[in-house]
């Protein structure tokens, strides 16, 4: 009588478990989808576009160290600096804490205008990569972009940053959106959310160097204009003609 009962239990337990454990992943993927609701997505278009960038740069991928030294050494790539209002993520090498010379005064600028909003500083989580880290850590994030094709990852020719997301308050992320959404419509950054790291993965083009000169000259000349969100400019400059 004790098997009979076990046998006809046991199926009724096991069925209650699966729907138990269903209902809980339902009940998280939930609030995660509450949680996300981004500016800007990951798309495919996002990704050719970050690579028709590097394109049009002739920007090399990055193979290993070695070639990465190289680049170091001839000031392609430079440091981005700590400061008050930028901080990196403990995990990052040092040795990759590197970017493109245009992207560097990016990352200054919005650390700078973020630290003036809220008075602490934003975290830089990657920076350049080799084709070797990339494919290493693909092993393990299967969100990870290629080392290759033209869907390639845009931080393997230096141009890219991730911003730490994870942990900011709504009108953080809001600020950060918005500072990003200014330089986005004028084709001066491609940014992305990435829900999987939770970082904004932002690609930045050269154009932003003119653009920079020229907002920064008008600043001096303005001290009264707020410096919380890039201005906007009468002609927008064209990245490309025409998500990280």
């Amino acid at each position: 009588m004790f098997l009979l009962m076990a046998a006809v239990c046991s199926p009724a337990f096991a069925l209650h478990s699966t729907v138990t454990r269903r209902a809980r992943r339902s009940r998280r993927s939930h609030f995660s989808n509450i949680l996300y609701h981004p500016m800007f997505r990951p798309t495919h278009d996002s990704l050719l576009r970050q690579n028709e960038e590097i394109d049009r740069l002739e920007l090399p991928r990055i193979q290993d160290d070695a070639e990465l030294e190289q680049l170091k050494a001839s000031g392609e790539l430079v440091p981005i600096r700590e400061s008050e209002a930028l901080r990196f993520d403990p995990r990052l090498e040092t040795s990759r804490r590197y970017c493109r010379p245009w992207t560097a005064d990016f990352v200054k600028d919005l650390s700078e205008a973020y630290y003036g909003e809220f008075h602490t500083s934003i975290q830089v989580n990657s920076a350049v990569r080799t084709v070797q880290v990339q494919h290493k850590l693909r092993r393990h994030n299967r969100n990870a972009a290629p080392e290759s094709g033209e869907t390639g990852s845009s931080h393997l020719a230096g141009i890219t940053v991730d911003i730490q997301r994870r942990g900011l308050s709504r009108e953080q992320i809001q600020f950060v959106e918005q500072y990003l959404l200014a330089l986005n419509n004028q084709s001066l950054v491609e940014p992305e959310e990435e829900r999987h790291e939770w970082v904004f993965h932002i690609m930045v083009s050269d154009r932003y160097e003119g653009w920079r000169a020229l907002n920064v000259a008008s600043a001096q000349t303005q001290p009264e204009q707020s410096a919380s969100a890039p201005a906007a400019e009468t002609q927008p400059a064209s990245m490309i003609t025409q998500e990280p």
